[in-house]
């Protein structure tokens, strides 16, 4: 609580939290943070509007449940990443 303000139910931290998990994705990609960063981001628009709202509890089940959803949509539409090494079976100067 700051000055009085209830910061899990206000839209802007967020969409601040968020923004900070978009930045943690650019300096450690894990692609798992971006998927949170969206998630976030999403419940501080639905906050905003109005959508939803009231207790923690629903607040953290919201969050969860849009965060896991845009992971798997971000896994579908990027794929999952590869960590193997490239392999050459031909050189150069043959």
């Amino acid at each position: 609580m700051i000055g009085g303000i209830v910061l899990w139910n206000t839209w802007w931290a967020w969409i601040i939290f968020g923004l900070v998990l978009g930045m943690l994705e650019m300096l450690l990609p894990a692609y798992v943070f971006i998927g949170f960063a969206v998630g976030a981001i999403l419940t501080g628009l639905g906050l905003w509007v109005g959508v939803f709202g009231g207790s923690l509890a629903w607040t953290l089940v919201t969050f969860a449940v849009v965060s896991g959803l845009a992971v798997v949509a971000l896994r579908l539409t990027w794929g999952a990443p590869t960590r193997r090494a490239k392999i050459w079976t031909t050189d150069i100067n043959d």
